[in-house]
């Protein structure tokens, strides 16, 4: 993606089965702190402003510690984690020698040893990048069972009215921010059903017998019932009680993605299948997802269950997950950018005027490589069609026919992410500069004058990358047209579900929308959805009034003033800018219908209100997130 945006955060959970001398016996004593770090790198895409580790020792004794925490914002955090974690283990190793195989002497000797692991990778959409934001948070308790580990990628619509019900409820909390509500509310029920346990138990039990009753019948799914039930958002969030019981919870509309392996030895839990895959070598058929609106519930013992927490809506798991942000070694997600790539052929060659000998293929680096490969494969199809079509009507002679037959179209690395340059420098103009230099291009490859340059993208979100850096490089190389493909179709809404895109201002989609509306005199209407969207606070059920703007024109008529307005001043080549249609995206990801960001289309109230706000932020000129 050239438009550089931050997104989703990755969860990572183990629970190793047996007994912990058995792992000790057939493994080694870091078996879990291996595949740990296995199934937290495999997924460093997910997060890399910070990532936090945890862990719990199952049924440790009295006057040690069962619980163990790190986090980092490091610059490469995962690392950072697991080498000190490491070290501990080699000291433990030189220390207790012989007994470095010993279950018992290790859970007491070595933090980050017991059975229970949870692990969070973070970008820090809107937080500041600072250690007290990194997950995973902790609510804590002198009752083993009332201590609760959270990490989660999620993100809430409704964080003011949850923080009202945890003020109704008689709690102070310390932030308004979104994971801190989250698991304060899901604390304080864990607590209810605690004290709930406890009276029923403590007339027949000592107090020390009656702690070990809670922590086996602990309900953790009648927690989340009663904690999720007024949640509005995308989430897959994973927590860990002190006494051992585990839980991932999704959201009904299966936003946010959760998956899951298990077997005699363990429960493993990840934000994307190919991170199960590599660290636990298995099929892909073995790994399961966590259905929307279900938790998957580990209990102390480590019995395993899928429990449904609220009534699961119409699916729709976010596309952008499968577009761009997931890794692209999941063969799903690799077929499916393949095939984003070749649905854009048609509209490619009317582009280029079918001119297939004068043009250039390239794609911009380096998540846009997938789609290019569909996308050239679809324009060998074609090619093959076409010379199917000539050698049986046109009858070619020997010559003619051997120049038909070796036809290839023709492609070359153009463009190339040169290095990530963090600019110190503050003012606009120089910033600009920097920018440009993000990206290098590969030099004599293009006939000047005569050739068209076709480059694909996976999106094109702000369109600034475009403008201040790519197509002034490209236009150096003196082409005829340039072609600007993305594989997403034009991203037109703020999402609120996890995906740092919240500003309406900021998508150069809109913007084209507001020079269209101004210049053919229909700005009037902007107003009017000003006054829908204000009216629409006192609406429960709100629309999305802002889709009214998009209705005035075409997608073509949008992707042209688009061009317009990523143009480079004194660019000399032709421009066009060409989107994946919305048809063709749910043919290529039929599995995955979340495209509100495209379309406008919530899955929850919250996301309506959202794209409401954002646009009344936008007509205010506030700059400002709007959930």
């Amino acid at each position: 993606m050239s438009d550089t945006i931050l997104h989703e955060c990755g969860i990572a959970l183990i629970r190793l089965r047996k007994p912990l001398s058995y792992y000790i016996e057939k493994y080694g004593p870091t078996y879990a702190m291996t595949k740990m770090y296995i199934l937290m790198e495999k997924q460093h895409n997910r997060g890399q402003d910070g990532a936090g580790i945890a862990n719990i020792k199952i049924d440790q004794k009295p006057g040690f510690r069962f619980f163990s925490r790190y986090r980092s914002i490091k610059a490469q955090p995962v690392a950072h984690l697991f080498k000190k974690i490491a070290k501990k283990y080699k000291k433990a190793q030189k220390d207790g020698k012989e007994k470095f195989r010993d279950e018992h002497w290790l859970k007491e000797n070595v933090a980050f040893s017991g059975e229970l692991w949870l692990g969070h990778l973070r970008y820090g959409t809107h937080g500041l990048n600072s250690i007290e934001n990194v997950h995973p948070f902790l609510r804590q308790n002198n009752w083993r069972s009332r201590n609760l580990v959270m990490a989660g990628n999620f993100n809430m619509t409704n964080v003011e009215e949850l923080f009202n019900v945890l003020v109704d409820l008689g709690q102070h909390p310390k932030d308004k921010v979104d994971t801190v509500t989250v698991m304060e509310k899901i604390g304080h029920f864990l607590d209810e059903e605690v004290q709930s346990l406890f009276e029923k138990y403590k007339d027949h039990y000592s107090n020390k017998e009656v702690s070990d009753i809670i922590e086996n019948e602990l309900n953790l799914q009648n927690v989340l019932r009663r904690a999720c039930k007024d949640f509005d958002g995308g989430y897959a969030m994973a927590g860990l009680t002190g006494s051992g019981s585990a839980f991932v919870v999704r959201d009904p509309s299966g936003i946010r993605p959760a998956y899951y392996y298990a077997d005699e030895e363990v429960v493993v839990v990840a934000s994307e299948k190919q991170a199960i895959k590599t660290a636990f070598n298995v099929n892909y058929e073995q790994i399961e997802e966590v259905k929307p609106g279900c938790a998957l519930v580990i209990n102390k013992n480590g019995e395993y269950s899928s429990q449904t927490i609220i009534p699961a809506l119409e699916k729709t798991s976010c596309s952008f997950e499968r577009i761009y942000f997931s890794r692209g070694t999941d063969p799903e997600i690799y077929q499916e950018r393949k095939q984003l790539g070749k649905l854009l052929v048609p509209q490619i060659l009317k582009a280029i005027n079918f001119d297939l000998k004068n043009t250039i293929f390239s794609y911009i680096p380096n998540t846009a490589e997938t789609a290019f490969l569909g996308m050239m494969a679809g324009i060998e199809e074609y090619l093959i069609t076409k010379q199917k079509e000539i050698i049986i009507e046109g009858k070619p002679s020997v010559d003619s026919l051997e120049d038909i037959l070796s036809f290839r179209p023709r492609i070359e690395k153009i463009v190339l992410k040169d290095v990530k340059l963090r600019t110190f420098i503050t003012d606009d103009e120089h910033r600009d500069e920097m920018v440009a230099h993000v990206y290098d291009t590969t030099y004599e490859v293009v006939n000047k004058g005569k050739d068209t340059l076709v480059v694909i993208d996976d999106s094109i979100v702000r369109g600034t990358t475009l403008e201040k850096s790519i197509l002034k490089m490209l236009d150096r190389l003196g082409p005829k047209k340039i072609v600007v493909v993305s594989s997403a179709p034009q991203i037109r809404f703020p999402d609120c579900y996890g995906i740092d895109m919240s500003k309406m201002g900021d998508f150069v989609a809109f913007r084209a929308v507001i020079k269209l509306l101004k210049e053919q005199g229909k700005d009037y209407l902007l107003g009017e959805v000003y006054e829908q969207c204000q009216q629409s606070k006192l609406e429960e059920t709100p629309n999305n009034y802002v889709k009214r703007l998009y209705k005035e024109f075409t997608p073509e008529e949008i992707s042209a003033k688009i061009t317009d307005i990523v143009r480079p001043e004194g660019m000399k080549a032709e421009l066009e800018v060409v989107y994946q249609t919305i048809e063709n995206l749910h043919k290529a990801i039929p599995n995955h219908s979340g495209d509100w960001y495209f379309t406008g289309n919530y899955p929850t109230p919250g996301g309506m209100k959202v794209a409401n706000k954002s646009y009344l932020n936008y007509m205010d000129g506030k700059l400002v997130r709007a959930y």
